[in-house]
């Protein structure tokens, strides 16, 4: 009969710290200034390109600039105010995960991603997956507008210098992905203090704009972008509010850094100083085409004095660099988050700063990330061509955060009929700007939804592929009790030493050791079957890594607890075994661990997936990070034996 060996009584997931710490911790300043810089660089150099594109939309219709202009104005702000400050600051950022937020976070919470297939929480990890996917399309458009918008500030000064601009943002890009792998820990420590005086300089220009021309003010008025759109005519009116969305996009960063600041400092910063800057600036550049309406080809630098112009070109590039910085950052989180959690093969992931979590390095998507973004710049060439390719892929990851935020706050219990009425409210605010954002679809909003269609694709495949390879390995694995028996029966060689065995389940015996047995007719005195799990919670305390089950005398099944925010150790999570007494010490002493390397061979039959998705998958599998490199096995203790399965 087995012995388990349990872990020690449940405690919070934070380490080293008592509640009490944790809450007092997210007050520190710090943290509010570091929230400027990474949750919202991309959002706060949206005046770059947003007020400039929404005006363009509403006089391609006809209306005359300064009406546009305030008409935008009142359009910005009030998105702004619902959809960043009250659906974002106020509601979603209540739907976190331990802590932590973003997409994969509210699967997690919502335990999509054992779902059945057929189920109905089966279409709701599809909706999730490509969700995530959304947030790829975005981090290829938003390094390519940000950066081109700010080097086309030069064109104010030296018209003459246009045909550099593309070239010049190739090459800060390029430099840009390059220095990923050294990691932003450095960099990171300017990031906040750049951006303070960034929004500083937004708010000063915004108050010399409307100093020129106060009555800017009255398009605090909602009834003046009511009145704007509704005799505008559809057309226009849908243009505009596709061309204002772009002034939201960025929201989404709030919630996704949930888990590096906290839900207060993200709060405060927003709403005591990114929000009252974004107000500003947008006044002062509509005051601006109030008084000098032929200003509208790039209102933003335009509000600036002329010796000011090079210093902004300047701040507004570094700007654009760190909004970049944060997307790209952000994927990398979700990518690991991804892997963690079964959706993407193993890749190899780079720790950057090993003293902070989240830095990290995938140099696979860094490069594949790159690759989109320069095609963007060179296929669009302007940040008024990428406008078009903007806002769809976003607007419609907000309309999923809305959707899985209701079903969660459900979950939890809240009243259905006030969730309805708050949340329908926002999906149908979400649906307009999708339908706003579509008409630009040929335009170039096909850009991300590709990218985000091929990732989702991945991530599906590489799902479904897994389960129909576990299927396999399950038929053939032997349960314990059999493969104990048999061992009785036979006469073999016992080698010194200890064998580790990697399994994908917490039953049964991994195929590569039942092969093991039967072709070498040998086995070592000391035997491990371990699995590493990831766990639908962001960490799991030391002191539950490892959970330990007697099979026989020297035969242990070891499983290993991991949150999807931390990064899977073979070794880290045996030593916590033994730390715990779950293990004796010298088990760990000449230990060779065992990996299994399985061939997928797809089949054509009906069963499974189309042999197109078959033979992805095996491609993908094939190509994927070593099983004992993910797991943090040092090279010289891993052999590799290798197995065919039939999918």
């Amino acid at each position: 009969m087995s012995q388990t060996l349990a872990p020690a009584a449940k405690t919070r997931p934070e380490t080293g710290t008592t509640e009490a710490d944790a809450a007092r911790g997210r007050l520190r300043p710090a943290l509010v200034l570091g929230a400027l810089g990474v949750v919202y660089g991309d959002i706060g150099t949206s005046p770059l390109y947003a007020f400039k594109e929404a005006v363009k939309a509403a006089t391609a219709g006809g209306a005359a600039v300064p009406a546009a202009a305030t008409g935008a104005v009142s359009l910005i702000l009030w998105s702004l105010i619902l959809v960043v400050s009250l659906k974002y600051a106020v509601l979603i950022l209540r739907a976190d995960n331990r802590g932590e937020g973003g997409i994969v976070a509210m699967l997690a919470l919502l335990g999509a991603r054992q779902a059945r297939p057929g189920t109905g929480k089966a279409l709701l990890l599809v909706v999730g997956l490509v969700g995530a996917a959304l947030l790829y399309g975005d981090g290829a458009i938003t390094p390519a507008i940000s950066v081109l918008s700010a080097i086309e500030g030069v064109k104010v000064d030296a018209p003459a210098l246009g045909p550099y601009v593309v070239p010049i943002t190739l090459v800060i890009l390029v430099g840009l992905f390059l220095v990923q792998h050294k990691g932003v820990a450095a960099i990171g420590r300017v990031f906040g203090p750049v951006m303070l005086v960034w929004f500083l300089v937004l708010g000063l220009l915004g108050i010399a704009g409307i100093i020129a021309k106060p009555e800017i003010l009255a398009a605090a008025n909602p009834l003046r972008a009511v009145d704007f759109l509704v005799h505008a005519g559809w057309h226009v009116s849908f243009l505009m509010l596709g061309a204002a969305f772009l002034a939201v996009t960025g929201g989404e960063a709030m919630y996704a850094d949930l888990g590096h600041f906290g839900a207060l400092p993200i709060r405060i910063a927003w709403f005591a100083g990114v929000l009252p800057a974004l107000m500003l600036n947008y006044f002062g550049q509509g005051a601006l085409l109030i008084a000098a309406p032929d200003a509208l080809e790039n209102p933003f630098f335009r509000l600036c004095p002329d010796w000011g112009h090079l210093p902004l070109v300047a701040l507004a590039t570094m700007a654009t660099i760190i909004a970049s910085q944060a997307i790209i950052s952000g994927v990398f989180s979700l990518t690991q988050q991804s892997i963690q959690l079964g959706f993407l093969p193993a890749m190899r992931i780079v720790q950057t700063a090993h003293e902070e979590r989240g830095q990290i390095y995938v140099p696979a998507v860094n490069w594949l990330l790159a690759a989109a973004t320069l095609t963007a710049v060179v296929v669009f060439g302007s940040s008024d061509a990428l406008a078009g390719a903007y806002g769809i892929a976003v607007s419609m990851l907000m309309g999923i955060t809305t959707l899985l935020a209701a079903l969660i706050a459900l979950r939890w219990g809240y009243n259905p009929i006030l969730v309805f009425a708050v949340n329908g409210a926002f999906l149908a605010l979400d649906a307009v700007f999708f339908a706003a954002n579509s008409v630009k679809l040929f335009e170039g909003g096909w850009f991300p939804l590709v990218l985000a269609g091929l990732v989702a694709l991945m991530m599906l495949t590489w799902k479904k592929g897994n389960e129909l390879v576990e299927e396999a390995r399950a038929a053939l694995r032997l349960p314990e009790d059999v493969f104990l028996t048999g061992l009785q029966h036979r006469d073999l060689l016992r080698l010194p030493g200890t064998a580790a065995f990697l399994s994908a389940a917490e039953h049964g015996i991994p195929l590569h050791l039942s092969r093991f047995v039967e072709r070498n007719r040998a086995l070592m005195e000391r035997i491990l079957i371990i699995t590493a799990l990831y766990e639908e919670t962001p960490t799991v305390p030391r002191d539950q890594r490892a959970h330990v089950t007697i099979l026989a005398p020297d035969f242990y099944r070891v499983i290993l607890r991991y949150g999807f925010m931390e990064e899977a150790s073979i070794p880290e999570g045996l030593a916590c075994a033994v730390e715990s007494r779950h293990l004796p010490q010298h088990i760990l002493d000449d230990m060779t661990i065992f990996v299994g390397h399985e061939t997928i061979i797809p089949r054509n039959d009906k069963r499974g997936m189309a042999p197109w998705r078959e033979n992805l998958f095996a491609f993908m599998q094939r190509n994927a990070e070593r099983t004992g490199a993910f797991f943090g096995v040092p090279t010289r203790q891993v052999v590799e034996v290798g197995t065919e399965i039939e999918i």
